[in-house]
């Protein structure tokens, strides 16, 4: 598994709410599905409500969640 870094925003009624996840994945096209199952379970949010801005490949040792790091094996 590969750590990513998923940045982005999301369409709250008030006003665009950014945010920034690490997820742990095999590919980018895993961790783009991950993140909008994530972020839409977290804040009841459709998919077309989500916008994925940039999603990078990030080498272990910059890996600042725990699980991300347990799930890489790093």
């Amino acid at each position: 598994m590969k750590a990513f870094l998923v940045t982005g925003s999301f369409a709250d009624p008030r006003k665009e709410q950014p945010f920034s996840i690490e997820m742990a994945a095999e590919d980018e096209a895993s961790v783009r599905e991950k993140t909008l199952s994530t972020i839409g379970s977290r804040h009841k949010m459709k998919r077309w409500q989500i916008k994925i801005d940039k999603v990078e490949e990030i080498p272990a040792d910059k890996v600042e969640s725990h699980l991300v790091k347990y799930q890489i094996g790093a």
